[in-house]
Order: structure tokens, then C-alpha cells, then sequence
């Protein structure tokens, strides 16, 4: 004999639920509404009852047949699992995070399904929605149905208004100085930051790409001078604090030291995350200026250059190049593996070195390459670089930051750093190795990393409370001392610059400046390098170590 399933009204139904997701699946929320509603509990407590009543006046309009369950199983799902990155890594779902998601590759994606979160998913998803999903939900006819869900709607309604408005003055200085209580709200963050995606991709479907720098043109003619060939390589969530070059209490620089790299120590990213910084560093737009539609609706700083008559090509080891290359030769390396680089899906980045030398034996004109890492995309630190390059130890060898002590995370993310200044050093040697081309290498990092500062992992944390750690990135240069003479940068200027408050605003112009490109789109108070270039030829003081 089969036992018999629990049977329950609509409305009750609904309103375990509720209190479930609000009480249950935000951990953050409440810790956050502690401490911002310090002293002013009874605020909190307001608050708590008026987002109850909200939630269930919401979900009661839904409670009709063969809807309720699933709407409730998928909501209860759905906050589990945005509660457990919340929680774990302090992270918070907006329409970037959303971006982020949508763009992560399968490789990513199955580093970050740990046991962790498997256990997570069963305890606060699979049994309560397996539970929901036994119940057996008593419903009334269409009428009995419309006013009993009417004394339900109407007056929990009404209460949340007027908590609203009793407590509106605590209410609305909490929520502008603290936006960020509400966007860790399950379920409501990530279904509104999906809608919110959703609409940016739909708004840019139909567009058209206005062209950029028509009259570009290399500011000296090809004839009798040799070619001019930037490496321009994009770091993965790389932060500059942990560069030794900057700074930094262990040498996780060695060999671009001692091919005396110049780093920039102040340079700050247009966005925390790929999705953002990405098309907004290869656009003509400020941070201020900048939106994805308007990046989106505008050639870039690659088809500048391809204007100028330049050959341009995108070499990725990363998640894509989120449109901005387009309209050059893309080449994604994970598509044709390399057993001795690649596993599981990935490469490590000594593929683009691999491919760069590649490249460089057809380059005969004004070439630009840009390289793109996966560099220190966590959390799986560990499978950023070879087991040659676990230099710091005990570094975290898993994904699952809970199983880890911040100094082994740390480690492993500084693993990832010695790692990257490898693979920059080895592309400086393919272009030293080169006197018939003026050569220059120039690396910047799309966006930083928290490493368990105030409690927060990861990046992707909307860019007005980010902290430095995500938005503080490693800048750095090197120059043959043909490419210096060529474009009449002086060595000793940009080194005594590399304090300089600099961000991604100035690459656009920077490259330009660098490809000797002459545009009405160049603004010289943007080039990094600006205040460093005599007169094209003349004799600049040599780079130490930089080759022909």
C-alpha cells in the first residue's frame, strides 16, 4: 500500500515556500541586513515582514493548476544554487555575473561543479523541491479560487506598502548607501539580473556597426624603415598587487625583471569582469561613456589599426573576444588541442607562445597580435599552470575554496602569476630574436581578483563598491630599442612614469600611439606613452635589455 502524499491548499503551499527562500536560501542577505540595520533591528525586522508579504502576494497571483509546482521547484532550485556561490565566495548575481555565466566555457563550467556544491544542491534544492513536488496541492474552482487568492494578494499588499512607508526614511538611506543588500535578495537578484541580460541582448540584435577611423594611416611610409610588430597580450584576472614587479613581497616576476619589463603600478580597469572590460578597453570609450550598446555599435581599436593598413589577428586561450575581433582572423586554440599544453577542454597559455612563433615567421608588414589568456581565472587556480611552476606551497589544488586556508589559495593564485611572467618573457625572447622588425610587447590584465579580502573570492562585484583588489590591474611594457628609436619613446621617461594613474581609458589611444598610426579618433591626452615620444627617429635613452 502506497502512503498517501500530504495534501495542502494552494495558499499554504505558497506560503511555506516563501518562507523558506527568504529565511533559508539567503544566508548573505540577513547577515548583511544585520550589520547595515545595526541598531535599528525593528528596520530589519520591517523590512523582513514586507519582503515576506511581497514574495508571497507575488507567487499566490501564480498558484494555478499545473503551475505552482514547478514555478516553486524552480525557484527553490534556482536560489540554492545562487546561494551557494553567494555564500561561498561572496559574490553577488547582477546582469555582468548573468554575462558571465552565458560565456563560460564548458571547461569552466565543470571546475566549478564541486562536491561542495553537489551537497549543497541536494540539502537546499533537490530534497525541498522533491518535497514540493509530493505534494499533493488541493485547488478550489476558478471563482472560490479568484477570491481566496484576492484576501491573500490584496492585503499582504497592503501591509508591505505601509511598512514601506513607515520605515522609508531607514529604508531608503540602507538601500543608497548599501545597493548592494537587495541585489543579494534570492530569488528575486538573479531572475531580475537575467531579465536584465536578456533585454541588453535583445536591444542588441539590431544595430549597425558605424565605422571608426576611416583615415587612419601609418604616420611614415613603409619604404626603407622595417616593420613595426606590437604583441598585445589581454591577462585573465591577473591583479597588480601580486606582481613583484610592483611591489610585491615575493618575486613573482623574475624573468620579466631580468628583461627589464616596465610595470605600471597604478592602472585601474574599465570593469570587474571579461564581459565588460574586454569590449571596453578595445573601444574608443571612456569608463564613464561606456555601455555595451555603444561598444557594440562601433568599430574598435582593431579595425582602426586594420585602417591603417596594419595586419591584425586575434590568437584566444580564453573565453572569446566578445565581438571586438570580429572583423580580423580569430583563431581559437582550444578548438585544435595540444596534448603537450592542453587537457580537459583547456590550454595552458604557453600555447600562444607556441603559436606566436609561429605567426611571427609570416609577419613582412605593421603587424599587430593580440594574445589572450586564461591567465588566473579561478577558482581553479591550480589548473592555470604546469606542476613545474608550483613555486608557492601548499597551494589549493582544488576548486572548492572551503577545503583550502586562504594561504594556500594565495599561494596557488600567485602559482598562476609566475606562470604568466614565464609565458611574458618567453613571447619577449620571439621578439628580440627578431632585429629585422621594430618590436614591442604590451601586457594588461582585463580585471583583478579578491582573494578572500573581507570575506569576498573571485571578481565580478559591480564596479561601485568593487574593491582595489578587483579593479587594480598590472599594466607592463617592453620595447626593442628599434621600436623606441622608430616611435621616439624615451626608456628612462616611461620608466620614471610607471606610477602614473593610468586605467584601460588609455589603451585605445596608446596602441595607436605605439602602431605610429595617425587618426582624427587618436587623442594624444589619452596615450599612456604620450609624454615619453620625441620626434619620430630621434635617439631615446636604450631599454635595458630589450634587444635590437
Amino acid at each position: 500500500m502506497k502512503p498517501a502524499r500530504p495534501t495542502l491548499g494552494s495558499v499554504p503551499l505558497v506560503a511555506l515556500v516563501c518562507a523558506y527562500l527568504l529565511f533559508v536560501t539567503n544566508g548573505a542577505f540577513w547577515r548583511k541586513g544585520l550589520a547595515y540595520f545595526d541598531g535599528h533591528e525593528l528596520q530589519l525586522a520591517g523590512l523582513g515582514l514586507g519582503l515576506y508579504l511581497l514574495m508571497l502576494a507575488i507567487l499566490t497571483t501564480l498558484s494555478v493548476k499545473y503551475l505552482v509546482k514547478p514555478v516553486l521547484v524552480a525557484l527553490i532550485l534556482l536560489s540554492a544554487a545562487a546561494s551557494h556561490f553567494v555564500d561561498s565566495y561572496g559574490l553577488l548575481i547582477d546582469r555582468e555575473m548573468i554575462a558571465n555565466v552565458m560565456l563560460t566555457s564548458r571547461a569552466e563550467a565543470g571546475q566549478l561543479m564541486t562536491p561542495g556544491l553537489a551537497l549543497h544542491m541536494v540539502l537546499f534544492g533537490l530534497l525541498p523541491a522533491l518535497a514540493v513536488a509530493a505534494v499533493r496541492v488541493r485547488h478550489r474552482g476558478a471563482l472560490a479560487k479568484f477570491r481566496q487568492n484576492s484576501l491573500v494578494v490584496f492585503p499582504s499588499l497592503a501591509v508591505a506598502l505601509a511598512l514601506v512607508l513607515a520605515f522609508y526614511p531607514g529604508f531608503s538611506s540602507t538601500f543608497r548607501t548599501h545597493r548592494d543588500l537587495i541585489d543579494s535578495l534570492n530569488p528575486s537578484a538573479p531572475l531580475v539580473a537575467a531579465g536584465r541580460y536578456a533585454a541588453q541582448r535583445l536591444q542588441e540584435r539590431n544595430f549597425v556597426v558605424a565605422p571608426l577611423g576611416l583615415d587612419a594611416a601609418p604616420r611614415r611610409a613603409a619604404e626603407g624603415r622595417r616593420p613595426l610588430l606590437t604583441v598585445l597580450v589581454v591577462g585573465e584576472t591577473a591583479r597588480g598587487a601580486n606582481f613583484g614587479l610592483n611591489g610585491y613581497g615575493r618575486d613573482t616576476t623574475p624573468e620579466l625583471a631580468a628583461r627589464g619589463a616596465i610595470s605600471f603600478t597604478q592602472v585601474s580597469s574599465c570593469g570587474t569582469s571579461t564581459a565588460v572590460s574586454v569590449p571596453c578597453m578595445f573601444s574608443n570609450l571612456t569608463r564613464a561613456g561606456y555601455s555595451s550598446k555603444a561598444a557594440r555599435s562601433s568599430q574598435g581599436l582593431l579595425d582602426v589599426l586594420s585602417h591603417a593598413g596594419q595586419d591584425v589577428r586575434w590568437i584566444d586561450n580564453d573565453s572569446g573576444a566578445y565581438h571586438v575581433a570580429d572583423r580580423v582572423p580569430y583563431v581559437f586554440l582550444p578548438d585544435t588541442p595540444d596534448p603537450r599544453r592542453c587537457a580537459d577542454g583547456e590550454c595552458h597559455d604557453e600555447i600562444l607562445i607556441d603559436r606566436l612563433k609561429a605567426e611571427l615567421a609570416g609577419v613582412t608588414r605593421d603587424t599587430v597580435i593580440v594574445l589572450h589568456q586564461i591567465g588566473s581565472h579561478g577558482p581553479a587556480y591550480h589548473a592555470r599552470y604546469p606542476n613545474a611552476f608550483e613555486r608557492f606551497s601548499p597551494a589549493c589544488r582544488t576548486a572548492e575554496f572551503a577545503d583550502c586556508s586562504r594561504q594556500a589559495i594565495v599561494d596557488a593564485y600567485d602559482n598562476t602569476i609566475l606562470y604568466t611572467d614565464h609565458v611574458l618573457a618567453s613571447a619577449i625572447d620571439l621578439l628580440s630574436a627578431r632585429p629585422d622588425l621594430d618590436t614591442a610587447l604590451l601586457y594588461v590584465s582585463d580585471h583583478g581578483e579578491s582573494l578572500g579580502e573581507n570575506g569576498l573570492y573571485l571578481h565580478a562585484m559591480p564596479y561601485f563598491m568593487a574593491p582595489q583588489e578587483q579593479t587594480r590591474v598590472p599594466m607592463i611594457a617592453w620595447l626593442s630599442n628599434g621600436m623606441a628609436a622608430a616611435t621616439g619613446l624615451d626608456a628612462a621617461c616611461l620608466a620614471g612614469r610607471r606610477d602614473a594613474p593610468l586605467s584601460h581609458d588609455n589603451l585605445f589611444h596608446t596602441m595607436l600611439g605605439l602602431g605610429d598610426v595617425s587618426t582624427g579618433v587618436y587623442d594624444r591626452g589619452l596615450d599612456a606613452f604620450a609624454p615619453c615620444r620625441a620626434a619620430p627617429g630621434a635617439a631615446p635613452a636604450k631599454l635595458a635589455k630589450a634587444g635590437p
